[in-house]
């Protein structure tokens, strides 16, 4: 009689121990499944010419931020007048209505500037993301704004498969710095848990901390009602 008590309590630890192992190979399985995945874009894609366009009324923003002193608002609004008989009269119109000494860059135009300056490196010889060290390359990257949060988007590889990172967060300046601080991470379509990830991407970042050196004539950064905000120093 022990013996198949003994035999019956064996059998239902196996059953158990069975089916353990069976949900977590299932669950591993939809993990990577998930990972793999590629999730809902950040941004929309732009025709070559959108691009190209938006590129250009990036440097032409930072080229006004640059050479420009701060504006009195009688300047501010002449500006505005001459903006609407050029070309890219909407993109200047925007810019022109900021604050003196404010540029305000869309999503699109931050988008088109990362896929230009990308683009470059490609052509010299160095691939994406060469000169950062042990950060993985990147092959791929959306931006877009929404209220007070960036999101990005950016392909990438780990562990030999291609793989979409999405983070979003707040993004800030400290003595002139660039800061970020995360409100969601996720590779591909699977969350990870923002306490998990903040405290290894805060130490790369001050690893990289050099690289967050804001222009000398920019004095802050943000994002601000959907758009990226530079201000003059």
């Amino acid at each position: 009689m022990r013996f198949w008590q003994t035999a019956s309590d064996s059998f239902k630890k196996w059953k158990l121990d069975r089916i353990i192992s069976i949900a977590t190979l299932l669950t591993s399985v939809a993990a990577l499944v998930l990972v793999l995945k590629r999730p809902a874009p950040v941004a929309q894609p732009q025709t070559p010419a959108q691009a190209a366009a938006n590129a250009q009324s990036f440097q032409d923003k930072l080229t006004q931020l640059e050479q420009s002193p701060a504006q009195s608002p009688s300047q501010s609004t002449d500006a505005q007048n001459q903006s609407t008989q050029s070309p890219s009269a909407t993109s200047e119109a925007q810019s022109s209505s900021a604050p003196p000494g404010q540029v305000h860059l869309s999503s699109d135009e931050v988008t088109a500037a990362l896929a230009q300056a990308a683009g470059a490196l490609s052509g010299s010889g160095q691939s994406p993301g060469a000169d950062l060290g042990s950060m993985p390359n990147i092959l791929d990257q959306q931006v877009s704004f929404d209220g007070d949060q960036v999101h990005g988007q950016f392909l990438t590889t780990i562990a030999g498969k291609n793989v979409w990172v999405t983070v979003s967060g707040r993004l800030g300046s400290k003595d002139g710095y660039a800061t970020f601080e995360p409100t969601e991470f996720k590779v591909g379509d699977l969350n990870i848990p923002v306490s998990l990830v903040n405290e290894p991407l805060q130490k790369r970042l001050a690893e990289q901390h050099d690289r967050l050196k804001l222009p000398d004539n920019v004095g802050g950064i943000k994002v601000e009602n959907g758009e990226l905000v530079l201000t003059q120093k």
